[in-house]
């Protein structure tokens, strides 16, 4: 069922692409590469390269994880500082030769995420914290919550980033990210938060009603929406 949409999430530790048809629907398995360090363009610009040969497909979506404006890479926390000013979309579009749209990672995983009614918060718990706000499905885009002071000077990256994670322990960063949650409705006053990332994994208290966990496979079935302005 065509057009057919290669959905590429590019992360701090890992590229992942696959196919999905016109439905959104998956028509190749979920493939992984490690993301190379130091996190350069070039090198990460040849695995993306490598995970779309052999693959049919009509058009490209990419997560990003930083701020993308016209698709070009605003900020790079995660990454090397030489993805500051890149226009990954014109990029692409050149090596793949097929029109590409480059959003935030953690847009594309909320589109792959939401209901699409009321307030909708997504989280992603990785490398980083990414994060999209939704009204009513449409984005708020660029939110990069995750940079925002949270406790004792500290970011919530700072706090429940993967560096944190290992430093600190699982008990402490559960404790923290309980806390986060609670603020952050009282911040949004969501109907829904979505906890995504690998690390979402290690959460181990009882969410309350309107906060779930969501697979990391919606980081890519949200590609589709990048196109839906498209027959």
């Amino acid at each position: 069922m065509s057009p057919y949409t290669l959905a590429i999430d590019i992360g701090g530790s890992g590229i992942k692409a696959l196919v999905l048809n016109a439905a959104g629907e998956t028509v190749t398995p979920r493939e992984r590469q490690a993301t190379p360090h130091p996190a350069q363009p070039e090198p990460m610009l040849a695995i993306i390269c490598a995970l779309a040969q052999g693959k049919t497909y009509d058009r490209v979506s990419v997560g990003f994880p930083g701020v993308v404006c016209q698709g070009v890479t605003i900020t790079a926390a995660n990454l090397h500082p030489d993805w500051l000013g890149v226009n990954l979309q014109h990029i692409l579009q050149e090596r793949l030769g097929v029109p590409v749209r480059v959003i935030n990672d953690a847009d594309m995983q909320g589109y792959g995420a939401i209901q699409g009614t009321g307030v909708e918060l997504v989280i992603t718990l990785g490398t980083g914290v990414g994060s999209a706000l939704f009204t009513q499905g449409h984005l708020v885009p660029n939110l990069e919550l995750g940079h925002h002071p949270f406790r004792k000077n500290a970011t919530y990256e700072e706090c429940l980033g993967h560096i944190a994670l290992k430093r600190d322990g699982v008990r402490k960063w559960n404790q923290r990210l309980e806390k986060a949650l609670a603020q952050w409705q009282e911040l949004f006053h969501y109907d829904h938060l979505y906890l995504g990332g690998g690390n979402a994994k290690h959460i181990s208290f009882d969410l309350p009603p309107q906060v779930k966990t969501v697979p990391n496979v919606a980081g890519l079935l949200g590609g589709i929406a990048l196109w839906r302005d498209e027959p």
